[in-house]
């Protein structure tokens, strides 16, 4: 059984699985075999279309509801006050759930006050719609301004993470707060992630490559993952990271495989906030 981040009053379960893009039967088919293999985390979204199939078979499943974790997000386009509580809503309704355990803002968007969004995220948690609230995508210094904000807790920052990618920052932001980071992408695009030390770790534990990435991230402080695959096999694989856990020095190899290039997701937006919190744009508050 999966672990648990403990987050400002929030148990996320540390392993979770993703569900964009995949819709229809297909998804309803991998979220069921999700969850017979273990999964209690489920990530979905607005824009992903597949709200009312990801709340099907958890509804259908043999899995109590209280054993389930679902998140859900808010587009940037709908982070006005009322148009946020309103999309929410509109998730709930089809999610088919009693509430979502999880409502993020998907992306900021730095042509609405984040004073109003957080303010409209925070409603939305005294309505009923969410029991835990938080960001996505989210730079540091934003984060943090985003934690001041809200009246609700933000219990966590889902953002893309892998070895390639240098998040130092944005981690350190969520860990002063008591959030959890939720990787997304944490075994890149396509698991085009490949070094002899990544393989020669994953031969030395009888595991996969993309396993050791997996246990890299949530093996990390107050980190969560949420992997994706369309593989029933590679989902169960996937699953299968609480065996075993990797050293010290396997941990720093594997972080040392970042590159300065290493971001694989381009965000829709320019960001106007990776600076020191001093230094935030006081127009966007």
């Amino acid at each position: 059984m999966t672990t648990c981040v403990h987050a400002r009053g929030a148990d996320i379960p540390a392993l979770g699985f993703g569900t964009s893009p995949m819709t229809g039967q297909l998804c309803r088919d991998l979220v069921s075999h999700a969850l017979s293999v273990g999964y209690r985390h489920f990530d979905t979204s607005s824009r992903s279309g597949n709200e009312p199939d990801v709340g099907h078979a958890i509804l259908h499943s043999k899995v109590p509801r209280k054993d389930v974790f679902v998140t859900t997000k808010v587009w940037r386009e709908e982070l006005r006050d009322g148009a946020l509580q309103r999309s929410a809503q509109a998730s709930l309704e089809r999610l088919g759930l009693d509430c979502i355990d999880l409502l993020l803002v998907h992306w900021p968007n730095d042509d609405i006050p984040l004073a109003e969004t957080m303010r409209a995220l925070a409603s939305a948690r005294a309505q009923g719609l969410a029991r835990h609230v938080g960001v996505a995508n989210f730079p540091a210094a934003m984060f943090l301004r985003a934690s001041e904000l809200c009246s609700a807790p933000i219990v966590a920052n889902q953002c893309e993470y892998h070895p390639l990618l240098d998040q130092d920052a944005v981690l350190a932001a969520v860990r002063s707060t008591g959030a959890a980071f939720i990787s997304f992408s944490p075994l890149g695009r396509g698991g085009n992630i490949r070094s002899d030390a990544l393989t020669a770790i994953a031969k030395r534990h009888g595991k996969t490559e993309s396993q050791v990435l997996l246990r890299w991230n949530i093996q990390q402080a107050q980190v969560c993952a949420i992997p994706r695959s369309t593989n029933p096999a590679r989902i169960a694989e996937n699953f299968a990271v609480f065996d075993f856990a990797l050293s010290d020095d396997e941990m720093a190899r594997v972080s040392a495989l970042r590159r300065s290039d290493g971001r694989q997701v381009n965000p829709p937006f320019s960001p106007q906030w990776d600076a020191a919190p001093s230094a935030m744009p006081l127009a966007q508050v």
